[in-house]
């Protein structure tokens, strides 16, 4: 399993960390939103997803990855 922190800008709520973690489950990565310090921990395997893909799905969601 690798792990990052990433940073982002966007989050206002509990839900915009709900929303982030509920997306990234839903393509196999364990995350972690804290929206007072606008970041996500995420846990994944790197056999099966890319760290691009799972910044296009935060970003997706309307929240930009710094």
């Amino acid at each position: 399993m690798k792990t990052h922190q990433l940073k982002l800008s966007g989050m206002h709520c509990v839900s915009c960390s709900l929303l982030i973690e509920g997306e990234l489950a839903d393509i196999g990565v364990q995350a972690k939103a804290n929206y007072a310090k606008q970041t996500v921990d995420v846990s994944f395997d790197e056999k099966k997803i890319i760290l691009a893909r799972i910044k296009e799905a935060i970003e997706t969601l309307g929240y930009r990855v710094l």
